[in-house]
């Protein structure tokens, strides 16, 4: 009889998806606009949600922070302290040896089952800070009567744990944003229920798009990666189903981005445009000229790319254009 460990494992799509929509309907109460990402505990990102008008640059930055917190099973804040006070030679070799922690910022949480990391989770993006937005309403950023930083709640919230800051100083910036301004801790409502998101209609767009093509998978029994990116490239939602190849993250955003930068199926990227390995060196971010990435295009024009990875080139293809069509 083995006796052999169960193996690592992984947070599923589903939970991870309610985590981010949890996350996202506490942004959006908070006038926050930016991306939720969730990586695994084997470091392969889950799902990733760009909220609208959340500006680019954002997933990436919230990716590095999941990954962080989900492969050294710590809070990124504490990761930064550590990456601070080592020998700067030993911080070099630590950002060499995890090309995933690009960015070491405060913020990622881990996210445990039974007492085991399974995955990690942070925002980023065009307004997601930890300082107070000029407009909120005081109530809202404050947890048992305790300033509550807007980025640091939103993942608290997301979690359904205790609020703790992960920025530094949050009641400095509370009274350089609300002076002596004092709430009751009957009156804080940093960790009450947020209402449905509803003004994502990009997002909830895009995760239809992406939803079409995984039950198009399901019905033909193969798994795998999907991604939808904007016209320059940065994602807007990705997905890897449960049990698919986690190489198809990579792969899925790579052929959207060539399908949405070059307005052209990405296994004819390199036909149309020269050899494809040069081409993907004039741009950013990274594209591949393989089957599986479409353009997605409204009145004739580019406003996105769709992505599938993880499969058979042709199989992947296939899948996006039968998510489009139905679209």
């Amino acid at each position: 009889m083995s006796t052999a460990a169960p193996h690592p494992r992984d947070l599923g799509l589903a939970e991870a998806r309610a985590l981010v929509q949890r996350a996202v309907d506490k942004a959006e109460q908070l006038g926050l606009r930016g991306a939720v990402a969730v990586v695994g505990a084997t470091g392969t990102l889950l799902t990733a949600s760009r909220m609208d008008a959340g500006g680019p640059g954002g997933m990436a930055r919230a990716r590095s922070k999941a990954w962080i917190s989900a492969t050294q099973q710590i809070p990124s804040s504490e990761h930064l302290h550590r990456m601070t006070t080592i020998a700067p030679p030993v911080a070099a070799g630590f950002a060499r040896a995890s090309p995933e922690a690009l960015f070491p910022g405060a913020g990622g949480m881990p996210v445990s089952v039974d007492g085991a990391v399974v995955a990690g989770i942070a925002a980023s993006g065009a307004t997601v800070s930890p300082f107070f937005p000029a407009d909120v309403d005081p109530r809202v950023v404050s947890a048992d009567g305790r300033a509550a930083n807007p980025e640091d709640l939103l993942i608290a919230y997301a979690l359904g744990i205790p609020y703790s800051g992960q920025h530094g100083d949050d009641q400095k910036r509370w009274e350089q944003r609300f002076g002596e301004l004092v709430v009751n801790p009957a009156d804080s409502l940093g960790m009450a229920p947020a209402p449905a998101a509803g003004r994502q209609a990009q997002l909830e767009w895009a995760k239809a798009l992406c939803d079409a093509v995984m039950d198009a998978a399901s019905r033909r029994g193969v798994r795998v990666a999907v991604a939808v990116v904007d016209r320059g490239g940065d994602p807007i939602q990705q997905d890897l189903m449960d049990g698919a190849p986690a190489g198809g993250v990579a792969v899925a955003q790579a052929v959207a981005g060539a399908a949405a930068l070059f307005d052209c199926d990405s296994g004819d990227m390199g036909s149309r445009f020269g050899p494809p390995d040069a081409v993907a060196a004039l741009v950013t971010p990274r594209v591949l000229s393989i089957p599986g990435g479409l353009p997605v295009r409204d009145a004739g024009c580019v406003v996105a790319g769709l992505g599938v990875g993880g499969g058979d080139p042709s199989v992947c293809a296939d899948l996006a254009r039968t998510a489009l069509a139905g679209s």
